[in-house]
């Protein structure tokens, strides 16, 4: 039996993740919404994600500082999701190690199309780092 891929979107408007959730599911990915900083941290760091979609401007702990904890000890992919927009917040996100950066408004589409590439390369790649060392 194949496990779902899970997708962490931590965002703290309620709305927005509502409606990411509903696409998410209806695409066969099993979701987890988190509205806070620490709360979406916390989870990051001790649940098994396929992706992280994660907002910058966040309560208690922001975005940007959330990504470099998650990249000091996971290689988990995370998408920026985010309505900072500014040239200098994108290269601040991809050279902490975000994978890639989506600014807001969006198109649910583009932003499916993103989900899907990030799992699919993700999931490639991890299952040829478990038949390397099988």
């Amino acid at each position: 039996m194949q496990e779902k891929t899970k997708v962490l979107v931590i965002d703290d408007d309620q709305e927005l993740c509502s409606i990411i959730d509903r696409y998410l599911k209806n695409a066969g990915y099993e979701t987890q919404l988190v509205h806070t900083g620490a709360g979406g941290l916390q989870l990051a760091l001790s649940g098994d994600y396929h992706l992280i979609v994660l907002d910058i401007m966040l309560p208690q702990i922001d975005g940007m500082s959330i990504l470099a904890e998650i990249r000091r000890q996971s290689v988990v992919p995370i998408l920026m999701l985010t309505a900072k927009n500014e040239e200098a917040d994108k290269i601040r996100g991809l050279q902490l190690g975000a994978d890639d950066y989506l600014t807001k408004p969006f198109s649910m589409a583009e932003l499916m199309a993103r989900v899907e590439s990030l799992v699919r390369r993700y999931t490639k790649f991890s299952r040829a780092a478990v038949d390397e060392t099988a």
